[in-house]
């Protein structure tokens, strides 16, 4: 009953036009910039590398697609939350606006199991997500641009990564940014337990996510004790399977974190929606 529940909220999903929506901008956003570096990349190089040239001879292929993929990434992975919140913020207030709560919990199913269905279907569809923004950025960025060593600039200088040591750290990056996007997704289903229309989760996340961010970005000393408890202070943690050598225990540090909110979101949900009255 569990996974057909879960098969169910999937296809609701996929019957609402707005969840193509993050597809649609994901696909015109890395066009645009794959377009924009494949027309004037080398002066974006340049002006990169200037600093380094005096001292080093860069060769061969530097705008390849694995570089194109980390630029991509970055530019883009910080408005993925809101794409994600657009569509899981209203898979509960959505069903609670139009009266149809009270047709499932009609159902030989817990509302524990379908909570969690719910939060199941969620998850699937980020998951779809990261795999189409990882499909347009790494496969069709080496389709346009090739192959070659990945150069990053880091805070503690330049990184240059061979570029049969690249495709694993994709992986393990692109993991770390699910379980990031992720834990939006359980934060908006969670919010969406609280609310009866399907705007108040979606704001409501995008607030709390711009209001961690700034806490976390600013440099004030009462803020230190909390930022490393933000998820979104590790929300940018895929970053770090770019690091020569892997700072593992950084990065074990944020998966454990992102897990925490997770479980956290989860449980709170399922207490909440528990004692949801469904009646009025």
């Amino acid at each position: 009953m569990f996974l057909k529940s879960t098969y169910n909220e999937f296809v609701k999903i996929a019957a609402k036009p707005r969840s193509y929506l993050g597809l649609l901008v994901i696909t015109i956003l890395v066009g645009v910039i794959l377009f924009a570096l494949k027309v004037d990349g080398m002066s974006f190089i340049s002006f990169v590398t200037s600093s380094f040239e005096q001292t080093l001879t860069f060769e061969g292929n530097i705008l390849n697609g694995n570089l194109i993929a980390f630029i991509v990434l970055q530019m883009l992975i910080i408005h993925i939350p809101l794409l994600v919140a657009l569509v899981t913020g209203d898979l509960i207030s959505g069903e609670a606006a139009t009266g149809t709560i009270r047709m499932l919990l009609t159902k030989p199913i817990s509302r524990t199991n379908l909570l969690l269905s719910k939060f199941m279907a969620g998850a699937v569809y980020t998951m779809c997500i990261i795999i189409w923004l990882g499909i347009m950025a790494v496969v069709v960025g080496k389709l346009l641009f090739g192959s070659g060593d990945l150069l990053v600039l880091n805070s503690d200088g330049l990184v240059i990564l061979q570029q049969d040591d690249v495709n694993w750290r994709y992986l393990g990056g692109f993991a770390v940014a699910f379980l990031a996007l992720l834990t939006v997704s359980l934060l908006s289903i969670c919010l969406s337990v609280f609310s009866e229309n399907s705007i108040g989760p979606i704001v409501t996340t995008m607030a709390i996510i711009i209001l961690f961010t700034i806490i976390g970005t600013l440099d004030v000393k009462i803020f230190d004790n909390v930022r490393p408890f933000l998820f979104t202070t590790h929300m940018i943690s895929w970053r770090s399977f770019f690091e020569d050598p892997l700072p593992m225990k950084e990065i074990w540090k944020s998966i454990i974190v992102l897990l925490v909110h997770n479980v956290a979101f989860i449980s709170i949900a399922i207490y909440a929606f528990n004692k949801k009255d469904i009646t009025s």
